[in-house]
């Protein structure tokens, strides 16, 4: 738990420098969008988070392989931020401070981010009744849905948004009529 508030406390600066970066030049989605391209890039590849998390490797070495692996269209003010990073030895935070970045700018948006569990694929249409649902919920102006299968669900969805869950499943009116039998 220390690590994490240690690193949530480096992280948040950072995220607010980028941010304000991205806000000024107008290019606060589009920076968004690299970052969540990148943030799924090192969940898929965790020999680069070892690569880039490791105090061994030189900076030199890290800088060339970031450069190669986002690219040369990747835009340039956050190629330079995690640039800066390598140099303040801040690169291992790079996770955090990408999710912070994304956290902020969703607030700075109104707009919030639910996970969504259901037993099956939803289809466009599912997908826009939930957003609807979590619009009227919430009051945001955009919902970003991050979707994902459980069969243990039998039928319904699970909708997280913040710490707040909303359970329509199968499963959960079961565990519900469970406890009220007892």
């Amino acid at each position: 738990m220390q690590g994490s508030l240690i690193s949530s406390e480096i992280a948040e600066p950072y995220a607010q420098a980028l941010l304000s970066v991205a806000q000024s030049s107008g290019q606060l989605e589009v920076i968004g969008g690299e970052i969540k391209s990148l943030l799924e890039l090192l969940e898929n590849a965790p020999d680069l988070r070892a690569f880039i998390g490791n105090p061994v490797i030189k900076e030199e070495a890290k800088k060339a392989v970031l450069s190669q692996v986002m690219g040369s269209s990747t835009n340039p003010y956050l190629t330079n931020f995690m640039m800066l990073l390598v140099d303040k030895r801040r690169i291992q935070f790079l996770e955090p401070v990408c999710q912070q970045y994304l956290t902020l700018a969703r607030a700075l948006t109104n707009t919030v981010l639910a996970e969504v569990s259901s037993a099956t694929e939803l289809n466009d249409s599912q997908k826009q009744i939930v957003i609807d649902k979590v619009k009227t919920l919430t009051g945001a102006n955009v919902v970003e849905l991050k979707t994902k299968v459980d069969g243990s669900l039998i039928g319904g969805v699970v909708i997280k948004v913040g710490s707040q869950v909303f359970d329509a499943s199968i499963r959960g009116q079961l565990q519900r009529l469970s406890l009220s039998l007892r």
